[in-house]
Formats: structure tokens, sequence, C-alpha cells
């Protein structure tokens, strides 16, 4: 038999050996990953005092990030000192993402004296720490605090933050809290944004008619078309007819369109004696689908006006 042919053969099998053991020694450590995973969600049902030494264990032994993050978990739901001190320190000295994880973890746990200290780590952290404050925060529906932060980031100037805290206020519908926030700084985009998003109208409204500022007014009447409902139908139609200014009719004839608000559409375009009006109403008509269009269609083309 040719030698060079005998070892090829001979560091093929072995290869295919090394390969076979490679991937069963992966799969125990698959096996063995997942087994740790279970164990600790079975933690769950355990009385605190006998979950809490074993979820630390978990957490300083040497595992994976996600069984470390499980271990987080497990102290978020345990109702002792020890496991919120353990949260805090690890939010505080911790690195990436278990860093990170920690403090999300402090919001699902929500414990009082673990968010207070939240603050703290904000004013000191970098971009990802203060948005982990945020969403443990926002996990926590404590709305009194994102309104603390966002105020004090616009008095130091720093807007990224302002407007990130205004829209998680949104998320959370906190109307009383952006309230308050307009009476502070006035109005602005990720305040009226956030207006939108909690389904705040009256506070839009409020914006959408006042002509001082006319930027801000045009992305209020846009954005009462986001929220709806038939008071908003009304307030968009009101201020179409009342405004000479073609800002603001177009931004009110977005706001219908993003509302569904065909029947206002199809009242203006039957109203109107302008031509040019008419068939950039007539554009909007067939773009929304409204069923009355193409009786519209049918009747210009009869040179109706």
């Amino acid at each position: 038999m040719n030698m060079n042919n005998l070892r090829k053969g001979f560091f093929t099998v072995v290869a295919f050996v090394a390969i076979a053991f490679c991937g069963q020694a992966v799969a125990q450590s698959d096996d063995a990953e997942e087994l740790k995973l279970a164990a600790l969600e079975a933690l769950i049902a355990a009385p605190d005092e006998r979950a809490l030494p074993l979820a630390m264990k978990a957490l300083q032994g040497n595992h994976s990030d996600e069984v470390k993050e499980r271990a987080l978990f497990i102290l978020s739901q345990i109702d002792l000192p020890e496991a919120q001190d353990v949260l805090i320190d690890t939010a505080r000295q911790g690195s990436g993402d278990i860093r990170l994880q920690a403090i999300r973890m402090i919001g699902i746990g929500g414990n009082p004296d673990a968010l207070t200290q939240l603050g703290e780590l904000y004013d000191a952290g970098d971009r990802d720490v203060r948005e982990a404050v945020l969403q443990a925060f926002m996990i926590a529906n404590d709305e009194d605090a994102i309104y603390e932060l966002a105020v004090s980031a616009h008095a130091a100037g720093n807007m990224d933050d302002f407007e990130h805290a205004v829209r998680l206020l949104g998320a959370i519908g906190a109307q009383d809290q952006l309230q308050r926030i307009r009476e502070n700084t006035g109005p602005s985009q990720s305040l009226i944004h956030a207006y939108a998003i909690s389904g705040d109208a009256e506070s839009l409204r409020a914006i959408a008619l006042d002509t001082s500022d006319t930027e801000m007014q045009i992305e209020a009447i846009r954005a009462l078309g986001i929220v709806g409902s038939d008071d908003v139908n009304a307030t968009l139609m009101e201020i179409y007819k009342s405004s000479d200014s073609d800002e603001i009719n177009d931004a009110a004839l977005h706001g219908m369109f993003i509302a569904g608000y065909d029947e206002g559409v199809l009242e203006l375009y039957r109203s109107s004696q302008d031509p040019a009006e008419k068939r950039e109403l007539l554009e909007f008509l067939v773009i929304m689908g409204s069923d009355n269009v193409w009786d519209v269609i049918d009747s210009a083309l009869d040179g109706g006006f």
C-alpha cells in the first residue's frame, strides 16, 4: 500500500475522532449550562433564605453572563435587604453587561431604597449606565424619578438625556409629569412626541392652537393625528378652516391623513372653490382610499366642481 495514502488515511481518522470528541464536549457544556439555568429558575419557588446564598453563589462563580444575569433576576425577586445590597453593589462595581443588567433588575424588583440609590449612579455614569437607570425607573413605573432626571438634564443643558427621559415619560403615560415639564421648559419637539405617545390630545390641542411658535404649532397639529378621536378630528377641521397659512393648513391636512379622517377631507373638497386646493384634497382622498373618492372622480370627469 502507498505510504502517503496510509498516512493520509491515518490523519483523517484522527481528525474525525477529534471532531467527535469536540462535539461531545460542546454538547456536554451546553447541557451543563441548561442545567444551571434550570436550577436557578427553580429558586423562584424556594424560600428567600434558601434562594439567597445559592443565587449569590451563581453570581460570584465562574459562570457565563447568561447564568449570572439569571442569578440577578432571582436576587431581584428576593425580599431581603441582603439581596438588594448585592444588586446595588453589582450596579456600582460590576462590569459590562452584568452591571447594566443589575441596574435593570433593581427596576424589576421595585425596592424603593434601591431605586433611590440609582439616582447617584445616573449622575456619575456613562451613557450606557444612564440609559439603564432610566430603563429601571420605567420598569418600576417610577414617573417622578424620570421627571426629576428630565428636569436636571434640561437644567444642565444635556438635551439628549432630557429628550430620552421625556420619551420614556410618554411611553408610560405620565401625563402629569409631562405637563409639569412643559410648564417649566415650554413646548419642544420631544415633548410633543411624548404627548402623542401618551395620547394626551388636550395638551397637543393647546400647542396646536398657540400661534406664538409656528414650528411647534405645526408639530402639534400633525401629532394630533396620531392620537385620533372625534374631538381631534373636530380640532383639525377647526384649524384648517380658520387658518390663512398654507403651512398650517398642510399640517392639519396631514393630521387628518394620519388620523384616517377622510370624511373631513371630503367635506373640505366639496366646500372648496379653489381649483388648486381641490386637486390637493382629491389626491389625499385617493391616497387615503376613501370609499367616496370614486364618486368624486366621476363628478370631476363630468365637469363638476
